[in-house]
């Protein structure tokens, strides 16, 4: 996902938009998404109470893999003789509620944490955690991220550089890779910009398992932070590569949503190279994003897709934005 959204919370009566758009009427992800807003646009927005979920949940995948879901991205936790690794730790305020779904798998402390990017609900947990101990492994350019001031054109917003024990200590460039608990996990970055500059997708071999973190969102429109060098045809191409690596068999974990397959990942690739062509094509004949947000390019996919976050102009307005310095970049180049 994305810094704290203030920019996009200013000026509107979130309390009553929560209350009639999403709680009474969403679904169960869409009122985990209400809670997330809750706890990071209100007290901009109206001033209200933080609100996070009573606890995080606990899904088994394999022998000794499982992914926790708090309200940010899902984690993996890989627990066994050599440790608790983790993928991911969630929002700040949910750290202690992470740290109490992973007592339910194992009695040991994380160990070491392993950022698939910087964004405040995938990271955020990440002083906690270094405060007790873990080794926060990521790409290079999540630790410089996380240790400068960002600004965010899609939130309007800016995120402070974190504390030093929120750090990474260990970073890669390409790929790294672990030996642990009996498997091999390694985590390859992105070859093109895709949700971020520094994303990575984790596999972990012998159990078929991948974690893709905000490469894939199942079933909501996808964020692309075109702040932090994101496009929407290196998503589109982070998506082709892992599926021509994955089968059948393969659990996929996204980095929102319900852990999937490459039934599940295609059915988002289609929707987002589908969108992504048509957008292109109404851009080549000239059109303005305001044009064509008025013809509704999305209209088939709004219904099953859009969320509070990313409703449909929004998405549409963030297609067109990101093909417009797609195109620039080329013909730069050119």
């Amino acid at each position: 996902m994305v810094p704290v959204p203030r920019g996009y919370c200013a000026g509107i009566d979130a309390r009553i938009y929560i209350q009639t758009h999403l709680f009474d009427t969403g679904s169960d992800m869409t009122r985990l998404f209400a809670t997330l807003f809750i706890a990071f646009c209100l007290p901009f927005a109206v001033s209200a109470q933080m609100e996070i979920p009573e606890k995080a949940s606990v899904q088994k995948i394999a022998e000794g893999l499982h992914v926790v879901m708090g309200a940010g991205g899902n984690i993996a936790v890989s627990s066994g003789p050599d440790g608790v690794f983790i993928v991911d730790d969630d929002l700040a305020p949910l750290a202690e509620k992470i740290e109490a779904a992973i007592a339910t798998i194992t009695d040991q402390p994380v160990d070491m944490v392993f950022n698939t990017h910087w964004h405040f609900d995938h990271a955020g947990g990440n002083e906690y955690f270094g405060a007790r101990g873990a080794l926060i492994i990521a790409h290079d350019t999540v630790r410089h991220r996380l240790a400068t001031r960002q600004f965010s054109r899609l939130t309007n917003s800016e995120s402070e550089p974190v504390a030093n024990v929120a750090l990474p200590v260990v970073t890669f460039n390409d790929e790294i890779s672990f030996y642990l608990n009996g498997m091999t996990i390694r985590a390859r970055h992105v070859a093109r910009p895709a949700h971020t500059d520094g994303d990575s997708i984790i596999w972990f071999e012998e159990a078929n398992v991948v974690h893709m973190g905000d490469n894939f969102f199942n079933g909501l429109y996808p964020v692309i932070d075109l702040s932090a060098g994101g496009t929407a045809q290196g998503l589109l191409d982070s998506i082709d590569a892992v599926i021509s690596q994955v089968n059948a068999d393969t659990v996929i974990i996204p980095g929102h949503g319900p852990v999937s397959d490459v039934d599940g990942l295609r059915k988002f690739r289609a929707m987002l190279g589908t969108v992504h062509a048509r957008i292109t094509l109404l851009v080549g004949e000239g059109k303005t994003a305001d044009e064509i947000v008025a013809l509704r390019p999305t209209t088939n996919f709004d219904a099953a897709w859009e969320w509070f976050f990313m409703p449909t102009e929004r998405w549409t307005r963030l297609m067109y934005d990101s093909i417009i310095e797609e195109m620039a970049a080329v013909n730069a180049v050119e």
